[in-house]
């Protein structure tokens, strides 16, 4: 099974371009995600390629900047090729088949969370964001416990 789920910030706009031959959206971007562990208690990430196609690629474009908060489902993929002087070139990277927002962008008055994506088919997007009653529950966790322990 090859699947691989990141998260992370774009490090900067994503690129999209359209194939030659069919006219094909394709975007690449880079994915900074932190590792679990630091060394010498500094930060210390891990910087993965990702290439969208089709759809995805036009979403992430539009959607996406640099330093936006990312979720991507994907595969990884390596590929050669050889350049004008016969050197060969090795590139090892993540295939997208979903991408998600992963923070909300209420203060900018941007997306706000729970937002869908338009439909890729051109038809007009609606959507009406409903306030969200308060349950007891903080942004989508459930609360502690009174002394401290994680509810599961």
């Amino acid at each position: 099974m090859n699947k691989v789920i990141l998260m992370g910030r774009l490090t900067k706009d994503p690129e999209l371009r359209y194939t030659a031959g069919n006219n094909t959206a394709v975007c690449q971007f880079t994915v900074a995600v932190d590792r679990r562990f630091k060394s010498d208690n500094q930060p210390s990430a891990d910087f993965i390629p990702v290439v969208a196609w089709r759809q995805t690629a036009e979403f992430v474009s539009k959607y996406f900047t640099k330093g936006s908060r990312i979720a991507v489902v994907g595969q990884i993929q390596t590929r050669t090729w050889d350049d004008t002087e016969g050197k060969k070139h090795y590139v090892t990277e993540v295939i997208a088949d979903e991408v998600e927002f992963c923070e909300s962008r209420r203060q900018e008055g941007g997306y706000q969370q729970g937002f869908t994506p338009p439909p890729s088919n051109n038809q007009p997007f609606q959507q009406s964001v409903q306030p969200q009653k308060d349950n007891g529950f903080t942004d989508g966790y459930f609360p502690l416990d009174d002394d401290g322990d994680v509810p599961f």
